[in-house]
């Protein structure tokens, strides 16, 4: 067995040197620089903070951040988050509430406070920005799906 796999290893690495060749002249989402080199990262995309709520594209969707994040502190002591978000003050600042999803722990048991799994917001939430998409995206909307065409009932 390992006198076939020593014979054959030749034709492997051709083969590989072949694929290799081909490999590099792949379109890849990084660019045209090569592997050996770093690149220069692109600049960070505009955020969109316009306040504006977007609808969700799916069921269980975390929702979009419509406002800047730039400089929140979550960690153990704090999460800025919560200022405006968490039950008690939202009346004031006039921002969603955090989901009573968010209050359950993995069994489902209701705490008196956030689960500790979901303290962390951007671990779901991420802020809206004006990125144009790596790749074409046909989704389409439920409501799309189930309407008639036309919008007629």
């Amino acid at each position: 067995m390992r006198l076939r796999a020593f014979l054959a290893a030749p034709a492997v690495l051709a083969a590989l040197l072949v694929g290799g060749a081909m490999a590099a002249d792949s379109p890849r989402l990084v660019g045209p620089t090569p592997f050996t080199e770093v690149p220069r990262a692109p600049p960070l995309p505009a955020e969109i903070a316009d306040d504006v709520r977007r609808m969700r594209n799916y069921p269980e969707q975390p929702p979009v951040i419509p406002h800047s994040i730039r400089d929140y502190q979550i960690d153990l002591n704090f999460n800025r988050c919560l200022s405006c978000h968490s039950r008690k003050y939202t009346e004031q600042s006039q921002a969603p509430m955090v989901s009573i999803s968010h209050y359950l722990d993995r069994e489902g048991n209701m705490l008196g406070s956030l689960a500790p799994r979901r303290y962390v917001c951007t671990a779901c939430h991420v802020q809206q920005t004006n990125a144009p998409p790596l790749v074409e995206n046909d989704f389409r909307d439920l409501e799309a799906m189930t309407s008639p065409p036309g919008g007629g009932r």
